[in-house]
């Protein structure tokens, strides 16, 4: 069935983006707010509109009229998510829940943002979109139960698998964390035992807006990330070398960085 987004007289899309203060949601604010004349975007925060509350959800959809949804509201802790799974599963599973039905009910387009860590990281080429998920952590676990209930209870939306997600500018990540450490003269031992492709929240923006939302490809699911794979060490020395800190910093390679949570020993997206 074709669905075609509800316009303005002017033909300008209006978006609704939740999850607005994380680093995905800061960075489509910094970069397509107010810049693109075909698009109206609200950002709201977990405080303005929680989406683990139905009833709330429901009014603001009542009250506002949008054409896409891009949810950037997520539990992202993963070590955190080992001890308190109920909290990664009402926010990643039963709040993207909400979300899937309210906007079928709206007729609004529902762009998801999920995780390698659906998969066990067993696989030593890139995961496409006809593998079979298989977490192997609470985090993964929430993430997974999320995509299920959208291919359940919608139709049009799009959910974007990405990996390794950080900003240079915005939130906790790796990359602010290595440059962190690097300011504040701090060794670093980082692991080479996980394989995966960095992801930058500016590219992952673009994707959304320009290839989803401008190009309106079939609904579904869609892996997403940058193209190079590599261990955090890699990735960590290459960050290093960028901000000019290469010859600053001690950085030692581990085989292993002990973790509650299990991660995927190789993620890469394809």
């Amino acid at each position: 069935m074709k669905h075609n987004p509800k316009t303005s007289s002017q033909d300008r899309l209006a978006i609704l983006v939740t999850g607005a203060n994380g680093q995905l949601g800061l960075t489509i604010k910094e970069g397509y707010a107010n810049r693109v004349d075909t698009m109206d975007f609200t950002f709201v925060t977990k405080e303005e509109l929680d989406i683990t509350n139905h009833e709330a959800l429901e009014g603001y959809f009542e009250k506002h009229s949008f054409d896409y949804c891009i949810n950037c509201a997520a539990y992202t802790n993963v070590e955190q998510a080992e001890k308190t799974p109920e909290m990664a599963i009402k926010v990643n599973a039963e709040g993207v829940k909400n979300l899937a039905l309210i906007c079928k009910r709206h007729k609004v387009i529902l762009i998801h943002i999920s995780t390698d860590y659906v998969f066990d990281g067993l696989k030593r080429e890139p995961y496409t979109i006809s593998d079979r998920p298989n977490p192997i952590n609470a985090y993964g676990a929430s993430k997974l139960l999320g995509e299920q209930y959208i291919q359940d209870y919608s139709s049009h939306y799009y959910i974007v698998r990405t990996s390794w997600l950080y900003s240079k500018v915005y939130g906790k990540n790796f990359y602010r964390f290595i440059v962190d450490s690097a300011e504040q003269g701090r060794s670093l031992n980082i692991t080479t035992d996980q394989v995966g492709c960095p992801t930058d929240t500016v590219d992952l923006a673009g994707y959304i807006i320009e290839e989803l939302i401008k190009q309106k490809p079939p609904y579904g699911l869609y892996h997403f990330c940058n193209s190079e794979p590599m261990t955090w060490y890699a990735f960590a020395k290459q960050i290093l070398q960028e901000n000019n800190y290469a010859d600053k910093v001690i950085l030692k390679p581990v085989d292993t960085y002990k973790t509650l949570a299990k991660r995927p020993k190789y993620s890469v997206l394809g």
